[in-house]
């Protein structure tokens, strides 16, 4: 135990300007959003106690804005106001509303309405009821509103970086596609103690008589403006090529880390989810990206992958993983799996993904008119002898894959299949593998070797330009260290790669990863 918490704490001291950065962005982006949803929230909150006819629509609506899912609102705003802090920051006003609203009418309406009839039978106006009377008897629980408005804040600010605002969660999701336990803690204990923090000062603050300490309600504000002064925008935004790479793309040696040892390319890049990056490249907010060279959104969007032309990246081939005690189980599995074997080879897995990505055809739709036009596809049997559990990573090509393998089982042999889709990240799917949650998944040579075996870089060096001998390396590893084994590849390579708008690479004459960092370089 005291090991592993070593070597936590050594990672934190290494990423310790990293973390900093990150927290105070997670701070400012709580806090910025929380005084919009104050100044909005209070008057609307105290407007509906004067309108109570209104109260019903108004918390309605507050209400069905908390419903919708976190990262569904920021994929929203982007097409509004594009990547970056200003769609998070809307974003968590936007959740904080409901408890300031509701409070805020609560606490009013709950003011005794004899102690408001004295106030107003001692001459009091309207306006002086308010400010004097009911705001300081309900000032408790609208605090309470602002505590619970802030805590709900500081957790959904995680998923921030989904879409390049920064905060914790790039560590948090970086950590979950790398499969580093140190790196997903190291965001999330920050995170978590944010919340406890600012829930106990704001408990603290409930217990003030703000009818007598004026002082105290006048700098509250001012402390808010101080907190939301934290977050700033990410350096790479000032530069003359703006780039975004995912979570796990910084995190790798064939990513982010390869780019700058190698290639002596820095950039500064933002980080930002994959599932919003490519469409942000199309519409310009970014120059440059990381992806992968058979994603169907590079036909979608235009866009063309730069020659890694000293070979970082490591071949990529996609084969099915399964615990050996499922192919005890099921004796008919790895035949049936391996029937996939060479049938799939780059340009068709890109064309399969552009069917997904762009033209929204369902995963099961193009899975069935894959297999049909391989003559590969037969109906399902009666299923009665067993359910295999498949499992995939959250992007269209391994929901694609894992409903073509349902149908393959269900043709080929009399088991039955339990999909477990959308898992995250390489952590999430590979645990749930050895925790025997699933029994297969689709993984990939290259993830493989640097994220899960995490081998020495002597070993990658020796195995990177041969597709068969990482195959072989991983494969090896797996069985004697997982008992886990590697079945046959499928045939395409969905290697890593860095990308550009092929207008813009066309105009700066840029056709390789060399190139790129000699136009910057030239800036």
């Amino acid at each position: 135990m005291n090991e592993q918490q070593q070597t936590l704490w050594e990672f934190m001291r290494q990423q310790s300007d990293k973390l900093l950065t990150q927290t105070m962005q997670h701070i400012g982006l709580t806090f910025i959003s929380l005084i919009i949803a104050v100044i909005i929230g209070l008057p609307l909150g105290i407007w509906i106690t004067r309108r109570k006819k209104f109260a019903g629509i108004v918390l309605g609506i507050a209400g069905v804005l908390q419903t919708i899912p976190s990262i569904a609102l920021l994929g929203f705003m982007i097409p509004l106001l594009g990547i970056g802090a200003k769609p998070a920051i809307v974003a968590l006003f936007l959740y904080a509303l409901l408890p300031i609203i509701r409070n805020t009418y609560t606490g009013i309406d709950g003011v005794d309405a004899s102690v408001k009839e004295a106030a107003i039978a001692m001459g009091m106006n309207a306006r002086q009821v308010l400010f004097k009377v009911e705001l300081p008897l309900a000032m408790p629980v609208i605090l309470a509103g602002i505590r619970t408005a802030t805590v709900i804040n500081v957790g959904v600010a995680t998923l921030a970086s989904y879409i390049a605002a920064g905060g914790l969660g790039e560590f948090i999701f970086g950590g979950i596609s790398l499969n580093n336990t140190n790196m997903i803690l190291a965001g999330a204990i920050p995170a978590a103690c944010l919340a406890i923090l600012f829930d106990f000062l704001l408990s603290r603050l409930q217990h003030f008589n703000f009818r007598k300490i004026k002082t105290v309600t006048a700098t509250l504000p001012l402390l808010l403006i101080l907190l939301s002064s934290c977050y700033f925008i990410p350096s790479a935004f000032g530069s003359k090529l703006v780039a975004g790479f995912t979570p796990e793309f910084m995190g790798r040696q064939d990513g982010d880390l390869g780019l700058r040892k190698i290639y002596g390319l820095k950039m500064n890049p933002v980080v930002i989810s994959d599932a919003v990056m490519y469409k942000a490249a199309y519409e310009k907010h970014l120059d440059v990206i990381s992806g992968y060279t058979t994603d169907g959104r590079l036909k979608a969007y235009d866009l063309i992958v730069l020659n890694d032309d000293k070979k970082i990246f490591p071949p990529y081939y996609a084969a099915p993983i399964v615990r050996e005690g499922a192919l005890k189980r099921f004796p008919d599995l790895e035949q049936t799996l391996n029937l996939l074997s060479g049938k799939i080879n780059d340009s068709i897995m890109t064309d399969l993904n552009y069917r997904t990505d762009y033209l929204h055809q369902s995963p099961e739709k193009v899975a069935e008119d894959f297999l049909k036009g391989r003559s590969l596809f037969k109906p399902a049997r009666n299923g009665n002898a067993g359910i295999v559990r498949i499992g995939s990573k959250i992007f269209g090509e391994q929901y694609i894959l894992a409903n073509i393998y349902s149908m393959l089982i269900k043709g080929y042999t009399n088991y039955d299949v339990s999909t477990k889709t959308g898992l995250g990240g390489t952590k999430i799917c590979f645990d749930a593998l050895t925790n025997d949650q699933i029994d297969f998944y689709p993984e990939y040579t290259g993830t493989g070797l640097l994220a899960i075996l995490q081998a020495p870089a002597k070993t990658v060096d020796s195995l990177i330009s041969d597709k068969n001998k990482t195959y072989d390396y991983v494969a090896k590893e797996f069985e004697a260290k997982y008992n886990i084994k590697w079945l046959k590849p499928i045939g395409f390579n969905n290697a890593y790669a860095l990308m550009m708008r092929e207008k813009e690479a066309k105009r700066l004459k840029i056709k390789t990863i060399s190139d790129l960092k000699r136009y910057l370089e030239s800036k």
